[in-house]
C-alpha cells in the first residue's frame, strides 16, 4: 500500500511525488492558479483528506495555516518553513528558494524511508535523481547571474523573491509599495506613481506580475510596463497545470527570463530601435516546449 501523502499546495505536492514515486499517493488540496492562495479556505472534504494522511506536506510561514491546524499525533508533518527556519511575517513563497527545495527533498526521502524502510534505497535513488536536476537549475541560475551582473526587477507582489535572489537580481520595487503589498493593503497614490515612474524611466529590466493577486493597482502597473516596453513576466503562486513538476516549472521561469534578457540585448544592439518590446508569453511558450523534453 502506498504512503498516503496530502500536500497543502500542488508545488510541494509535486516534489513529494518526485521523491516518493510509485510508493506514495499524493493529493494536493490547492492546485488552482485562479484563486488567491492567501485567502484560501479549505472545504470540509479537504480537512477530511488532511486528517486521513500519513504525511502532511505544508509550506508554513503563515501561508497555509489551515493545513496543520488539527493534525493527529500519528501524522508526520513536513514543513518547508520549519526546514529553513522561516516564520510568519517572512516571505512565504518558499518553493522558489533553492535552499528550501533541497531541504524539503531530503526530509521527504528520510520521512518515506522511516515509514517504509524496505524501500529506503528506492527513495534514496529518487532523491539522487532529483538532486542532479536541481543542480542543473542552480547551474543555470549561476550562469544567468554571471552574465547579467546588474539585473534588476520590480514586482507587483514579492512572489518570486527567492528565485530572483538566487539568480542574482536586485529588487528595485519601491519601498512604500513593497510595504503595502506585504501587508495586503492598497498602495497609496504616491507609492503607485513612484512605481510607474520607475517603469517609465526603465530603472528595472523586468516587471514580475503575480497572476493570483490582481487589483486595480497591479493592472495599472502592468499597463504602464507594456506601454514603456518593460517586459512583464507573469508568475502564479500555485504550479500551472501544464508543468510536469516543480523542477520543470522553475526551469521554465529561468528560461523565460533568459529569453527576455536575450531579446532586450538584441533590441539594444539592433538598428531597429522599435523592436524593444518583449512578449513574455512567447518566452514562456518556448520554455514550456523545452520542458516537455526534460
Amino acid at each position: 500500500t502506498p504512503i498516503e501523502v496530502v500536500a497543502s499546495v500542488n508545488q510541494w505536492g509535486s516534489l513529494a511525488e518526485q521523491i516518493g514515486g510509485v510508493y506514495v499517493k499524493v493529493t494536493s488540496v490547492l492546485s488552482s492558479t485562479d484563486v488567491n492562495a492567501h485567502d484560501f479556505e479549505p472545504k470540509t472534504d479537504d480537512i477530511d483528506k488532511l486528517q486521513q494522511a500519513q504525511v502532511v506536506v505544508s509550506n508554513g510561514a503563515g501561508y497555509d495555516t489551515w493545513a496543520t491546524k488539527n493534525l493527529s499525533k500519528t501524522m508526520v508533518s513536513v514543513s518547508a518553513a520549519q526546514m529553513v527556519g522561516a516564520v510568519e511575517g517572512d516571505n512565504p513563497h518558499l518553493w522558489f528558494s533553492s535552499d528550501a527545495r533541497n531541504a524539503m527533498a531530503k526530509e521527504l526521502a528520510d520521512t518515506y524511508s522511516r515509514i517504509m524502510p524496505t524501500q529506503k534505497k528506492y527513495f534514496s535513488n529518487k532523491l539522487t535523481a532529483w538532486n542532479s536536476r536541481e543542480k542543473k537549475i542552480e547551474k543555470d541560475m549561476k550562469a544567468f547571474s554571471d552574465t547579467h551582473k546588474d539585473a534588476s526587477y520590480a514586482a507587483t507582489e514579492p512572489v518570486a523573491y527567492y528565485l530572483l535572489s538566487d539568480m542574482g537580481f536586485t529588487d528595485n520595487t519601491p519601498e512604500g509599495y513593497l510595504q503595502s503589498s506585504s501587508t495586503n493593503s492598497e498602495p497609496t497614490p504616491t507609492d503607485l506613481q513612484e512605481f510607474q515612474e520607475l517603469l517609465e524611466k526603465h530603472k528595472v529590466e523586468v516587471l514580475i506580475n503575480d497572476t493570483q493577486s490582481t487589483s486595480d493597482a497591479t493592472n495599472t502597473l502592468t499597463g504602464t510596463a507594456y506601454k514603456s516596453d518593460v517586459p512583464v513576466l507573469d508568475i502564479s503562486e500555485q504550479m500551472p497545470s501544464d508543468c510536469k513538476n516543480l523542477t520543470s516549472w522553475i526551469r521554465s521561469l529561468i528560461l523565460s527570463l533568459n529569453d527576455m534578457f536575450a531579446e532586450q540585448s538584441d533590441a539594444n544592439t539592433s538598428s531597429n530601435a522599435g523592436s524593444g518590446s518583449t512578449d513574455s508569453t512567447d518566452s514562456a511558450n518556448s520554455s514550456a516546449a523545452d520542458d516537455s523534453q526534460t
